[in-house]
């Protein structure tokens, strides 16, 4: 999983028909403090999440392809999920 903030939309004029009914948004890779954390890169919507929001990214063919249910699914970064929160700890108990 990767933790990434969305950026904004992307618009076209045509999509890949397993895209059909799907937002794809642009995002960024973070670090649980919310600095970046690598280059940015596309990332379907399947949490319903927008522009500012932060989100888990699944980035695993199979997993995504099981979760879409769509065995033939180009898709290769799926968003799962909106984070509400994040606590951090510096205990690091075994």
């Amino acid at each position: 999983m990767i933790l990434a903030r969305v950026l904004g939309t992307v618009v076209s004029t045509v999509k890949h028909p397993h895209l059909v009914g799907f937002a794809v948004f642009v995002v960024q890779p973070i670090t649980p403090t919310g600095d970046d954390d690598g280059d940015s890169f596309l990332a379907v919507d399947h949490a319903q999440s927008g522009p500012g929001d932060t989100v888990l990214i699944l980035r695993e063919g199979n997993g995504i392809r099981q979760l879409l249910a769509d065995p033939d699914s180009p898709v290769r970064c799926l968003i799962v999920g909106v984070v509400d929160a994040i606590e951090a700890s510096s205990d690091h108990a075994a």
